[in-house]
């Protein structure tokens, strides 16, 4: 078996022991150093159009991430090359971790009270009302479900909104471009878990934002282009939204001059919300790849028209 990996990344050492110990039976090579002639199976992060349109004949690409935004076209290759997404691979424990920490901070409000702590003020806020503080989940794929779950487990009444309806225990679920309105209504707290699609990209402009209720909270943990940079901004300045948590970005490293590094209301972080770990993600690799071998069928395969 051979298998072709590719990542632009200064880790790739560490991707590649850890695929030589899960699969020892493989001869694991590195692009461009090897060509793809005689490719089996294929790993890769941000993989080049020069790579992709090369792997015509593989059994499988595995891309290591849960997002395949990050590959170039590819209507280049035949449908009968299955493009693998990572399922989760320890990334939703470090996603509900991230979001519930967001969720708490805005709730009991420890902003407000560092601001307080600088002004040398002691002053006992009222306690909001845990029923009214809604948070809304836009997208509900295996990341959204895990961190619904987790909110709904705190005692929050939880809203999803997704492309077709889910059924996610004690989580309001609403679905389509019919319903987007309504959910954003009353969503306290909007935690963006979307893929970034044709449909997705700049989802939340202005116009969207604006839909959600005065006072509100935004959180991204998804695709930075999800959302109109200069349009969330304006929200912020005009006080119609209370804050932001960002930890995506339309250009990473977030450049140095982005008004987000220094405006007082948002608070972000350099996409760390769910951090690829290498040993559980070749371990979910090595056993979807064990699983083709022995003609059965895996769970991951990106729907190309979707896009996710």
């Amino acid at each position: 078996m051979n298998i072709l990996f590719h990542t632009p990344g200064t880790n790739g050492a560490s991707w590649i022991d850890a695929l030589t110990q899960a699969l020892p039976e493989a001869r694991i090579d590195r692009w461009p150093a090897t060509s793809a002639s005689d490719t089996d199976y294929a790993v890769v992060w941000k993989p080049p159009q020069e790579l992709v349109t090369t792997l015509g004949r593989v059994k499988a690409i595995f891309n290591l991430g849960a997002g395949v935004d990050s590959m170039p076209d590819l209507s280049t290759l035949p449908e009968s090359v299955p493009v693998v997404r990572l399922d989760d691979a320890g990334m939703a424990e470090q996603m509900v971790e991230y979001v519930c920490h967001c969720v708490l901070r805005r709730y009991r409000e420890f902003d407000a009270y560092a601001d307080q702590q600088r002004e040398a003020r002691w002053q006992q806020r009222p306690r909001l009302s845990k029923r009214d503080f809604v948070v809304g989940i836009l997208g509900a794929g295996v990341l959204g479900t895990a961190v619904a779950g987790a909110l709904v487990r705190l005692g929050f009444p939880v809203r999803a909104w997704s492309r077709a309806r889910k059924a996610i225990p004690r989580v309001v679920s609403f679905a389509g471009a019919q319903e987007l309105d309504d959910f954003l209504a009353a969503t306290r707290v909007l935690v963006c878990l979307l893929p970034l699609t044709q449909d997705t990209e700049r989802l939340l402009d202005g116009v969207r934002l604006s839909r959600l209720p005065r006072g509100a909270y935004l959180v991204n943990v998804a695709r930075g282009a999800l959302v109109v940079d200069a349009e969330l901004i304006a929200l912020l300045d005009n006080n119609h939204l209370a804050g932001a948590t960002l930890d995506v970005f339309r250009d990473e490293p977030l450049p140095a001059g982005h008004p987000f590094w220094h405006h007082p209301r948002v608070v972000l972080t350099p996409h760390v919300s769910a951090m690829t770990l290498v040993e559980e993600s070749v371990a979910q690799i090595a056993a979807k790849i064990r699983q083709l071998e022995a003609g059965l069928p895996i769970t991951g395969i990106v729907l190309r028209q979707r896009g996710y």
